[in-house]
């Protein structure tokens, strides 16, 4: 992790101690890894649906171009990590036939579950118009934002 991202985590970690909700920690953590991070040029949370679990909804985001609203969990990449549980990067979107696209300027992204009590909570999806943004160290990173969003959600009531 870079100087510049482990300041951001920290950041983000101590917002977390004080947020009121976990709405505005999401938008907060959307906000800044989009202004800090300048091949992030999308950033936001995807949720399960509470009225139809089979779902993911737009969360918090910010980014150049509208998302997409709700998403089956077969469906994107979105979908394929809440299936797998697992955590996946595209370095080429156009040669993942799982791609979800929402603009075509993207060409890299990265989603990572969170999971509160081994249950599927919510996703931090990443897009970059670059190829090959999501690098070990960025995956590290991005990962240890959305562990933030999942230790508060754990705690939450």
């Amino acid at each position: 992790m870079t100087l510049e991202q482990e300041k951001l985590l920290r950041e983000l970690q101590d917002f977390a101690a004080t947020a009121p909700n976990a709405k505005t920690l999401m938008e907060r953590i959307s906000q800044r890894l989009h202004e800090k991070m300048t091949r992030y040029n999308w950033v936001g949370f995807y949720l399960i649906d509470p009225s139809d679990p089979s779902f993911l909804i737009v969360g918090p985001f910010v980014g150049s171009f509208t998302p997409n609203a709700r998403i089956p969990l077969n469906t994107g990449l979105c979908g394929a990590a809440a299936t797998t549980g697992k955590v996946i990067i595209v370095d080429d979107v156009t040669k993942d036939p799982r791609y979800l696209p929402g603009t075509s300027m993207v060409n890299s992204e990265i989603v990572v579950p969170i999971f509160v009590k081994n249950k599927l909570a919510a996703e931090l999806d990443v897009e970059s118009y670059f190829a090959g943004t999501f690098t070990k160290d960025e995956q590290f990173f991005v990962e240890a934002c959305a562990t933030v969003v999942g230790k508060y959600l754990a705690k939450s009531p």
